[in-house]
């Protein structure tokens, strides 16, 4: 050989030596950012759904030296928190300055000898009970302007329903306890006066149509049986219920028909081994806060069960020590809590559970109160107010409120729900994941029943018994069928597929059940058949003569549809399973879904199925048939065994990709978070939930972060799917590698 053929070589040599490293390096580093990108994913999601689990913080910010005397009614801020205004027992209103180091920048008088306060839990209107039976409403307002572009909040005292004081009592008795409340146009006032008798007030307003003036009329009624010591009153925003706390009782008057007011329960709501301390409105007016002197606050609300409704106690919480104080937050189902030894917590209702506590007074606190933004605080301590910042932001997501069962306000008993928006300003936020999980797991389930015997057989019938000729038209067709955009399967299921199962459910049930029949009696058949007329068909493509069958057979169950239908089903197959079967119907279901969605699947599962059985060595099978084996022996004892690990990967890929579908669940279901099994009922999955509610949640809110949450659960569900996959898939390879 020559030194310049040696050179060449040599020189081909550290070619291919190059190419294969370059090949390598590529590989891993493909590989390597691979990884990284999933980490990257991985611990951003994590970044996003850290602080929905963050628990309260409460940082001072300043005090304020109150000016006059008398004992803090109430206190509060505009939304801005810039000015704060407080209301004492001797009539005064005085505006301060935060931003000024608390300067009093307005201060104001009601007129009358006062006997009674009481606020509106609907708007800021407050109402002050005088000794002639009479009420002056008034409100704190708040004006802004812009000069120079800089913003300036201007404070005044407005009195929404006129100067003149209000008639309450017709007989001019001091009102020495008072319930105030405003429903839009219309107010009612509850007083018991100085002689012990309940009077009640329901004043109607409505707009001159000429002058713009709100005319009030009024109606006034005496309350029945009013206990004789009542320690507070407390009306509903919805001006429906009436509660009377006298001790360790609560009784309960629905006032909706002032002509009729009727005592509808009288309940003993103090803890065990506590009395009631105060009683207290939830933001929304639909539950009872009652505050015990053992530190234990409840949560009651109206529930209806079996055909009545009644306060049902829902919850209690345990502060740290005898409640002075309680402060229900606003537009939120939490509140805070002051105890004796000047402990202050922070609870929310509808995740179970305490946010903060510290203690943050030495001296004793005669009022407290939350900002309207919920992220600043309020307490009175003799002449000064303390303000305190609060960081707050998800105290409605809890571990427990999204994967355990809630008692929500309204609900007759708990349970796993899924609503985030509402458009009532009383809503209570139910983000439990529980529903979307059961329902991607659900879609899965009933996609992959479709989708993995038929995939699985035509993939072993492919690889193993159809002949080369055919099987290279019919693998690749099957292969092309996932390019088949998943919108456009979506699409067809929900407006041309679920209907046709509705008008035709006998028909579906039917081919589920005729098919398999006749492809079984279609073989027993072509059995029997001579050899002569089996062999005028090549080895291979016997399966082409199931065409006509499958054909005739789905021609012949829609056909026979209506009548079997009207012969076992009264005509209606779909109000026979509701009416007599007791099985709610949804038009897009999950067996739409399943359908739908398995038509999907099919060609991944199939593909790597395929593949894997078409990979045995021949020198197994050949050797099996040699020994005396049957083809299907063959294909049971040794190919199945063989290419097992294939086709576990399959079926779980076909699961990972079932369970990440998003445009088919969420055109060809209800798209209903529900938790129902019933292959006839729809249901939302964690894909979905996320394409549908995305766009509308406000950035950084809590409803924002959880649906990062929910895109974080399906990534580890795909993860354990992929991780278990490979599992079982290693195990079945290392023992039946050796055959």
């Amino acid at each position: 050989m020559s030194t310049e053929t040696q050179t060449m070589e040599l020189a081909g040599s550290r070619g291919r030596w190059l190419k294969d490293r370059l090949v390598q390096y590529g590989v891993t580093a493909g590989g390597i950012l691979v990884l990284i990108a999933l980490l990257l994913i991985f611990f951003y999601l994590l970044y996003v759904v850290k602080p929905i689990f963050d628990g309260a913080k409460v940082e001072p910010l300043q005090q304020v030296e109150l000016v006059g005397g008398g004992e803090t009614l109430l206190m509060g801020t505009e939304e801005q928190n810039e000015l704060l205004y407080r209301f004492n027992d001797q009539g005064e209103v005085n505006f301060y300055s935060l931003p000024e180091q608390g300067r009093q920048v307005l201060s104001a008088q009601v007129s009358g000898n006062i006997q009674s306060f009481s606020r509106s839990r609907s708007s800021n209107a407050v109402a002050y009970g005088l000794d002639d039976g009479t009420i002056r409403v008034l409100a704190p307002k708040f004006s802004v302007s812009y000069p120079d572009n800089v913003r300036q909040i201007t404070p005044e005292l407005e009195y929404p329903l006129g100067d003149e004081p209000l008639v309450l009592d017709e007989q001019g008795r001091a009102l020495k306890m008072l319930a105030f409340e405003q429903g839009g146009n219309d107010m009612v006032a509850v007083a018991i006066t100085e002689d012990g008798e309940g009077v009640l007030s329901r004043f109607t307003g409505k707009e001159n149509f000429l002058t713009g003036a709100i005319e009030l009329k009024v109606r006034r009624v005496t309350i029945p049986r009013l206990p004789a010591e009542v320690d507070q009153l407390i009306l509903t925003p919805n001006l429906r219920f009436l509660f009377a706390r006298h001790g360790n009782q609560v009784s309960i008057f629905d006032i909706r028909n002032a002509g009729n007011i009727t005592l509808r329960n009288v309940l003993d709501m103090h803890a065990p081994g506590g009395n009631v301390t105060s009683v207290s409105l939830l933001a929304g007016g639909n539950s009872l806060l009652v505050a015990n002197d053992n530190g234990v606050v409840s949560q009651w609300f109206d529930v209806a069960k079996d055909g009545k409704r009644a306060f049902t106690f829902i919850r209690e919480f345990e502060a740290d020590g005898a409640i002075r104080h309680l402060a229900p937050e606003s537009h939120r189902k939490g509140f805070v809590t002051i105890s004796s030894n000047g402990t202050l917590e922070i609870f929310h209702t509808t995740g179970g559970s305490r946010l903060f506590s510290e203690k943050l007074a030495d001296t004793e606190v005669t009022a407290l109160a939350m900002s309207p933004r919920n992220n600043m605080l309020m307490l009175a301590e003799g002449n000064k107010l303390s303000t305190f910042k609060v960081e707050n932001e998800h105290p409605e997501v809890t571990w427990k409120a999204m994967w355990t069962k809630v008692w929500y306000e309204g609900y007759p008993e708990p349970q796993y729900v899924w609503q985030s928006t509402s458009g009532s300003s009383d809503f209570e936020a139910k983000l439990s994941l529980v529903p979307i999980s059961f329902g991607t797991l659900k879609a899965a389930f009933y996609a992959l029943l479709f989708a993995v015997p038929i995939a699985i057989a035509g993939a072993v019938y492919t690889a193993y018994f159809m002949s080369p000729g055919l099987r290279k038209f019919v693998k690749p067709t099957v292969e092309i069928m996932e390019a088949l955009p998943t919108v456009i399967l979506g699409f067809l299921a929900g407006l041309w597929l679920a209907p046709l199962v509705e008008s035709h459910l006998p028909g579906i049930v039917m081919i589920l059940v005729m098919m398999p029949i006749a492809m079984l009696a279609t073989a027993f058949i072509w059995h029997k058949l001579p050899n002569a007329i089996k062999n005028l068909v090549p080895d291979g493509w016997q399966s082409i003569l199931l065409l006509p069958v499958v054909l005739l057979v789905g021609w012949l169950s829609f056909a026979l549809s209506p009548a079997v239908e009207a012969m076992f089903f009264g005509g209606n197959a779909r109000a026979f399973l509701t009416n007599e079967l007791g099985i709610g119907f949804d038009q897009r279901n999950s067996l739409v879904v399943g359908i739908a969605m398995g038509f999907a699947v099919i060609p991944t599962i199939f593909s790597i199925a395929e593949d894997a059985v078409f990979s045995v060595p021949k020198h197994l099978t050949n050797g099996s048939l040699a020994l005396g084996a049957t083809p299907w022996q063959t294909l049971v004892r040794v190919v199945m065994l063989t290419a097992s690990p294939g086709i576990f990967s399959a079926v779980m890929m076909g699961l990972g990709r079932a369970v990440g579908e998003t445009m088919i669940v969420l055109m060809a279901t209800g798209n209903t978070p529900v938790m129902d099994l019933s292959i006839f009922s729809g249901m939302r999955t964690l894909a979905a939930n996320i394409a549908v509610e995305m766009p509308e949640a406000e950035v950084n809110s809590s409803h924002y972060r959880v649906l990062f949450l929910a895109a974080f659960v399906l990534f580890v569900f795909t993860f354990l799917f992929n991780t278990v996959a490979e599992f079982v898939r290693q195990r079945l390879r290392d023992k039946y590698s050796s055959m």
